[in-house]
């Protein structure tokens, strides 16, 4: 199956419009001329944009984990792009750093780090946001809001474990060096994605 195909919208929501006119079942890259082009460009240049992001760090102490832009930007990846091109594109930006492009946090690459976990983790999180974008989650402040959370669970739910495995912390540990200094920043990250995306459809559907 083709990105393009992945993230076509589904039939039963095509029918559906939101208040504004825009049809249900699409999400913001859709709107852009269809073509094998625009998916390359959208995939590559999601996994960029999350790799810029990353750059953003700030380190926390005690923990090998630092604050980064990296989880907003795979959020909104997802959302924008829809399931099939955000995963590939948080795919890509994984390989790619495993490959050697210094673009995970603070310029590192590989997958020797006890933070890698958060990465697989975004490649899920990037496609359960992105399905829940095509129906409708990034409408209104509140279901953006919803979609960011359990996209940032989701990111949690398998880098806190990996945290844990990866330097032999025990689970208490893990969570306090791997989730609880991260909680008011991911709250700040969600307020932004909250107001970015329901204002960009209401934009385009002036």
């Amino acid at each position: 199956m083709s990105t393009a195909a992945a993230d076509a919208p589904a039939l039963p929501h095509s029918r559906i419009r939101s208040s504004g006119g825009t049809p249900i079942g699409q999400v913001l890259a859709d709107l852009l001329p269809a073509s094998r082009v625009r998916d390359i460009a959208l995939v590559v240049g999601g996994a960029a944009f999350t790799g810029l992001a990353a750059q953003i760090a700030v380190p926390v102490p005690g923990s090998p984990v630092p604050v980064t832009g990296q989880t907003l930007a795979v959020l909104l990846v997802g959302t924008a792009l829809g399931a099939g091109r955000g995963f590939l594109s948080l795919a890509l930006y994984a390989l790619a750093g495993i490959a050697g492009v210094p673009w995970f946090a603070e310029g590192t690459s590989g997958a020797a780090a006890p933070s890698f976990g958060y990465i697989l983790g975004m490649i899920l999180a990037s496609a359960v946001v992105g399905a829940l974008a095509r129906r409708g989650a990034d409408r209104t402040a509140l279901r953006t809001a919803g979609a960011m959370v359990l996209g940032e669970a989701i990111i949690y739910a398998v880098g806190v474990p990996y945290l844990a495995l990866a330097t032999g912390m025990s689970a208490t540990a893990a969570i306090a060096a791997g989730l609880t200094p991260f909680l008011i920043g991911d709250v700040l990250k969600a307020a932004l994605a909250m107001g970015a995306l329901p204002t960009a459809w209401k934009l385009i559907n002036r």
